[in-house]
């Protein structure tokens, strides 16, 4: 006797990618405008020598950058785990 799980009893596959996809989206746009705005403040601020202003701004850069990037890798992750999820 071969058990199985009924795989499409389950569904909303779709509203899951489209609801994490609009969700990374939105992590994706705000980490680039933080990462405009810290690289402006790093900018100014080191100009004027401002040194404890950079400094934080330079640490909101990497962090902005840090964002993206998982953000960025998370829509392929989500994309590959729902194609895995439905060959199984």
């Amino acid at each position: 006797m071969d058990i199985f799980p009924d795989f499409g009893a389950v569904g909303g596959a779709a509203e899951i990618e489209s609801i994490a996809g609009a969700l990374l989206t939105f992590v994706l746009i705000v980490a680039v405008l933080m990462m405009i705005i810290s690289g402006v403040t790093w900018a100014l601020a080191s100009a004027n020598g401002h040194v404890q202003t950079a400094t934080r701004a330079r640490i909101g850069l990497w962090v902005a950058c840090g964002a993206a990037a998982l953000a960025g890798s998370g829509v392929a992750w989500v994309n590959f785990l729902l194609g895995v999820g439905s060959q199984l």
